[in-house]
């Protein structure tokens, strides 16, 4: 009898999630939701991740690589649009990770609720001729909407912001959580890894090796003149002559210009910016599970420097942010370039902090 009732059970459940009844949550479109939740038990241990703008260029790939990720238990794709279309075809791959898909902004809530980590690649993308503040107007308002979500439903998760521009961005969710009482600064994280990737790359390339094998820090901001690859403090440790250092800083500088150049008017960089949030959205991972040592460079709230957010090198922990490094020694090079960095940031804090202020 029970034998039977096992089997009727799994019936039940393979009909549910074949055929949701209408009644049962549903997204716009008519596209139901509750397929999802026949998995749930079948979970890996892990860690629960949000990615909010996953149907875009960027959380595609990203929703892809991090379904891969064995940290990851439970992956929420929330979109305004396209997302049944992705959860589907995502929800298909062969890992633990438990899809689900969430549609508009009245199933925001339902998308954050119990999340350990939130990504959040969500805006319009660069253009040609279009720099990262012509990005403000669009990008600001959605940033601030979901970090509003955010504080409501998961005001303990560790926050990794992409949506450029990253040095606005950034202090307008902080504005966000400051009003809602939930700012934890050690939480908030504006995702800088495409900088070190790229810088990583590009130098292993003059020095003819494997850029797994080379770390370069980069520090400042995220945005032109504010990327400030610290060459002196490269490893394994060389020398640039000018020639090579001047070369080296505004490739990196200009990586994202290469890019959008280079895809004439299709796109910007999406592929690489989702390997290197993968990457650092791992390292968060690895800190929240307790693992030791994890250091990377991410625009946070600093005091490393006068201006109140400052990307450098920090140590992650259970509680995001458990440390942040000095610069260290500069030459004079990367002093020039650090005061020019500090010109520019200043501005662009200030414009993310007046947008919520007003």
């Amino acid at each position: 009898m029970q034998n039977g009732a096992e089997t009727y059970r799994r019936i039940a459940t393979i009909s549910a999630h074949l055929n949701p009844s209408p009644s049962s949550h549903q997204m716009e479109g008519g596209v139901g939701l509750s397929r999802a939740n026949c998995r749930a038990k079948g979970g890996s241990p892990g860690f629960k991740v949000a990615i909010l703008g996953a149907a875009g260029g960027i959380g595609q790939p990203l929703a892809m690589l991090m379904k891969m990720n064995p940290l990851v238990s439970v992956l929420h794709l929330y979109d305004v649009a396209n997302t049944p279309g992705v959860t589907a075809d995502i929800s298909h791959m062969d890992t633990g990770a438990v899809v689900r898909g969430f549609l508009g902004p009245q199933q925001l809530e339902d998308a954050l609720t119990g999340m350990d980590l939130v990504i959040i690649p969500a805006g319009v993308p660069r253009k040609p001729g279009m720099t990262r503040d012509d990005l403000f107007n669009i990008n600001a308002g959605i940033v601030r909407t979901l970090c509003e979500g955010i504080a409501k439903c998961c005001p303990k998760a560790i926050i990794n912001i992409i949506s450029n521009p990253v040095n606005s961005t950034v202090p307008i969710a902080a504005e966000v959580f400051k009003r809602a009482g939930s700012f934890d600064p050690r939480r908030l994280l504006g995702v800088t890894m495409l900088d070190i990737v790229r810088a990583n790359t590009f130098v292993a390339e003059v020095l003819g090796l494997d850029p797994r094998e080379v770390d370069v820090p980069v520090v400042g901001g995220h945005a032109g003149v504010t990327i400030l690859p610290l060459l002196s403090q490269v490893k394994p440790s060389c020398s640039f002559t000018t020639e090579e250092t001047e070369y080296l800083t505004s490739r990196i500088q200009n990586g994202g210009t290469e890019v959008v150049e280079a895809k004439a008017g299709t796109g910007s960089a999406t592929l690489s910016m989702a390997y290197a949030a993968v990457k650092f959205a791992d390292a968060c991972l690895h800190g929240l599970r307790g693992d030791a040592g994890i250091v990377e460079c991410a625009f946070v709230s600093s005091q490393v420097t006068e201006l109140p957010f400052f990307a450098s090198k920090v140590r992650l922990g259970r509680n995001g942010v458990e440390e942040i490094y000095p610069l260290g020694p500069l030459n004079e090079y990367e002093r020039t370039g650090l005061e020019k960095a500090k010109k520019e940031l200043a501005t662009s804090i200030q414009k993310g902090v007046a947008f919520v202020k007003k």
